[in-house]
């Protein structure tokens, strides 16, 4: 694919083309057994297309841009390409109207930078999708999945809900030098397996949500003052008792199951 002709890059639409042929299967063989069902959001010229299309498994795509039409029917026909954007698209209908099975569907995405999150949340909330794997900025994958010396220091709302629901493993770095053009930022590509028993209920995401915003709020401030905006003092001093967490700690550096605790116990008040 590197030495094909690439369209020109719609900055607009965050468009960067990966050139980078060992991250390019990297990302294609992630899931490439395990899958039984395969869609793409954001194909563009195919670059990923032109591998996962090999895969034995129904496969769809989803794209904005209709410029890349005649880059995507060397890969694929005209039945596998929904044209669209993602946000919008109902992707609960997709899956049954394209006959993907109920579970063990992969996600994979280079995703816009500008609208990663909100993809990442909406995938979150589709239980069929057992597997992503996604390319997105390296300042968002850290809000996923910190490391190192930060680790102790980065629990967030994207965090926990995302943790809630997968298990998440980096997969790799990608620099500015894999794309064309190069973007002025790095990337990283997340790996996610779908957990079988989560701590909740898919049901329950706004709510989490809703909670997960005013604890992080100011998750640099004493959680027990900014609880307290939220709740009454004597719920506030009652669940941090007894969960054992001293009310003047930070929100950021809970851990996943200290967050998921404070959820269920501020629930029930």
């Amino acid at each position: 694919m590197n030495n094909q002709k690439y369209p020109w890059a719609n900055k607009d639409l965050g468009q960067h083309f990966l050139i980078n042929d060992e991250v390019i299967l990297n990302i294609c063989t992630n899931f490439h057994s395990e899958a039984k069902g395969i869609i793409e959001i954001g194909p563009g010229p195919g670059i990923l297309t032109e591998h996962l299309a090999k895969i034995s498994c129904p496969y769809a795509v989803i794209e904005k841009d209709l410029r890349f039409e005649p880059y995507l029917e060397k890969w694929i026909s005209q039945d596998q390409v929904i044209w669209g954007d993602a946000l919008e698209t109902d992707l609960l209908q997709l899956i049954e109207t394209k006959n993907f099975p109920k579970d063990h569907l992969w996600m994979v995405s280079n995703l816009p930078y500008n609208i990663s999150i909100p993809l990442i949340l909406k995938f979150t909330d589709i239980p069929q999708i057992k597997y992503m794997t996604l390319m997105m900025q390296k300042e968002v994958a850290e809000r996923i999945l910190s490391e190192g010396k930060k680790a102790s220091k980065s629990m967030n709302s994207l965090m926990a809900l995302t943790q809630t629901f997968f298990d998440i493993q980096k997969r790799c770095h990608v620099a500015p030098t894999s794309f064309l053009p190069p973007p002025k930022v790095n990337s990283s590509v997340l790996s996610f397996v779908r957990k079988e028993e989560p701590a909740f209920p898919l049901s329950e995401i706004p709510l989490m949500e809703k909670f997960f915003k005013k604890l992080f709020i100011q998750r640099r401030k004493q959680m027990g003052k900014v609880l307290k905006l939220h709740f009454s003092q004597v719920v506030v001093n009652e669940v941090l008792e007894k969960r054992n967490i001293d009310p003047k700690r930070r929100a950021e550096t809970l851990t996943l199951q200290e967050v998921q605790a404070l959820y269920s116990s501020f629930s029930e008040n």
